[in-house]
């Protein structure tokens, strides 16, 4: 497959992208109230009472440190971030994860990235903003960056910043794939986009 653009940056999700998560979304979704199909960040920052939110976020923040103690690297992730090193193409990552899930994750699975956005910096994926300010500080236009993600909201944001918008499915068809520009199902297959 042969893109269009020369790819200029990546930036990849973390969560099922770069490492294996094990969130329950549905017990979270359960611990907190959330209704099936409500976004369940954006559930929380509307909740009205400022101790249900405190609360919620805690419940939130509880389970993806939980998940972070046994995140494990995705297979071919470090090849693929020393080829992209090699290529000498800027890296980052864009998480709807907490600042501190997101660093235990990058550092005990040695992920030679430095350059990371939580949801504590920017509205959360699908919203743009995150994706945006990294292609500004890049000084790169947004269509030569590509972002690598495992879920809808990682290809809306994409999307929405106007950048090549890559979905790794990990084998596993699902309904909103065809929103990707690139369709790939482990890492690997990726480094003839780099290299």
């Amino acid at each position: 497959m042969k893109l269009p653009v020369q790819i200029k940056g990546i930036i990849f999700d973390l969560d099922g992208t770069l490492v294996e998560s094990s969130l329950d979304f549905e017990l979270i979704r359960q611990q907190i109230g959330c209704p099936e199909g409500i976004d369940l960040l954006k559930y929380v920052d509307e909740l009205g009472c400022q101790s249900s939110q405190a609360r919620a976020n805690n419940i939130i923040i509880e389970h993806e440190y939980q998940d972070a103690i046994t995140a494990k690297p995705i297979k071919g992730m470090a090849e693929l971030i020393s080829a992209i090193e090699a290529a000498k193409l800027p890296t980052a990552i864009v998480t709807r994860n907490s600042l501190a899930a997101s660093t235990m994750k990058v550092k005990q699975n040695a992920i030679a990235i430095d350059h990371v956005l939580t949801r504590e910096d920017y509205p959360a994926k699908p919203a743009p903003d995150a994706l945006l300010a990294i292609a500004n500080q890049w000084q790169i236009e947004p269509a030569h960056i590509m972002y690598v993600g495992d879920y809808l909201y990682d290809i809306q944001a994409a999307n929405n910043a106007g950048m090549i918008a890559c979905l790794i499915t990990h084998g596993v068809e699902s309904r909103y794939q065809d929103l990707a520009d690139i369709v790939i199902e482990e890492l690997n297959q990726l480094l003839p986009f780099i290299q």
